[in-house]
């Protein structure tokens, strides 16, 4: 689950890792009372709370002299559409703004922990390239990247919490912050169950201080239990509405470009379908899992929830019947399409116990089905569909 910088920075904050001081705000006014309980010393820094990179070169963030300025400017980054290389065209609306102090860098590093799953650890990344895209500088200077690898079980210890210190360079009372400012990311971490937790850039001020400046934290949802309270961090506006309907009746769905829908159960299943479907000519238009008990009820909500993206011309149901029986998920399949009136064409797969029997009932349903008997025919067939 993804969330907004300034939620990312107040949790990292509870754990001792240094953060500007700052506030949200959802409208111009807050922002004003919230410039004038800043520093007056220091310029000020709106931030567009988005979940997407590249805020600055797309105009999200601005820096302002005097609370008076921040209001104004405020009133024309409320509303406006942010459109990054990681929004896509459609580009995403701005809700909220991050009203922060403007830090004198000095210098500028980077600093992350992530899951490496060619290794199955986890890894604490640090680099002198702060500021900059860390997937550049891996792309095209790896050896500029520094790696620890995580033991779990005992998580960050002090001597790799040194070695990440001294790879960037850090001396004096720097070495020690840095020291702190490592094992203290690690335990917000593992704390709050983090997937990723990334600084970018790590800086330097002028008095010699470390500071997160720029703080990204993604949460891990199958944690969410032990969390209950974090749940309440999730921003609705900022994902797909489909895919919000969709975790609403336990299905798992991601929205693509194509215009084939897909309706499969299992999740590596559901891969392989998308796969064969670029094979075939086409485009997916979604990565739908019903979950190993398609019910009549399931596959409906795959529907509604596949019908309503504009895209999708053809559907693509695939099925293996283990756990359950491929019977009653063409019962299933019928009784929906029924109910809902599906008009695009429907190519079916189902493969496992009762395929047969499954076969039968859809043929006889006086419903315009079109029953592959393999997945490559299944493809190939809802392409021609597509025309």
């Amino acid at each position: 689950m993804k969330i907004h910088e300034y939620q990312a920075k107040e949790l990292l904050a509870k754990y001792g890792v240094p953060v500007s001081a700052g506030e949200v705000a959802f409208n111009p006014a807050e922002v004003k009372r919230i410039a004038r309980g800043l520093s007056p010393e220091k310029k000020l820094v709106l931030k567009a709370q988005v979940h997407a990179g590249g805020r600055g070169k797309a105009g999200g963030i601005k820096i302002v002299n005097n609370p008076s300025e921040a209001e104004k400017t405020a009133e024309s980054m409320f509303g406006m559409k942010l459109v990054t290389p990681q929004t896509g065209a459609e580009g995403k609306t701005v809700r909220r703004l991050l009203v922060t102090e403007a830090e004198e860098i000095e210098k500028e590093y980077y600093a992350g922990i992530v899951l490496d799953r060619s290794k199955n650890q986890l890894v604490y990344m640090v680099s002198k390239e702060g500021g900059v895209d860390i997937e550049k500088v891996a792309a095209e200077a790896p050896e500029k990247i520094v790696k620890e690898y995580i033991d779990r079980s005992s998580g960050v210890l002090p001597y790799q919490a040194r070695s990440l210190a001294f790879a960037l360079g850090l001396e004096n009372g720097l070495f020690k912050q840095g020291v702190q400012f490592f094992l203290a990311l690690y335990g917000a971490f593992a704390g709050e169950d983090c997937s990723l937790a990334e600084i970018n850039p790590l800086i330097v001020t002028k008095d010699g201080s470390l500071v997160a400046l720029d703080v990204k934290v993604n949460l891990d949802d199958n944690a969410l239990f032990r969390h209950p309270e974090l749940a309440q961090l999730r921003d609705y506006d900022e994902e797909d509405p489909l895919e919000v309907e969709a975790s609403k009746h336990h299905l798992n769905y991601i929205k693509l470009n194509g215009t084939v829908g897909c309706m499969v159960n299992g999740a590596g299943l559901a891969m392989a379908t998308m796969d064969i479907i670029k094979l075939a000519g086409a485009e997916p238009a979604n990565f739908l899992d019903v979950g190993g008990g398609a019910s009549a009820e399931t596959v409906e909500n795959g529907f509604r929830i596949i019908l309503a993206d504009k895209n999708v011309k053809a559907i693509l149901i695939n099925i293996f019947g283990g756990i359950v029986r491929c019977d009653r998920v063409a019962k299933g399949v019928v009784e929906a399409s029924k109910k809902i009136g599906v008009k695009l064409p429907i190519v079916v797969r189902l493969a496992g116990t009762n395929a047969e029997e499954a076969a039968l009932l859809l043929e006889e349903s006086g419903m315009d089905f079109f029953v592959a008997h393999d997945l490559k025919e299944a493809a190939q067939n809802v392409v021609r569909a597509i025309g």
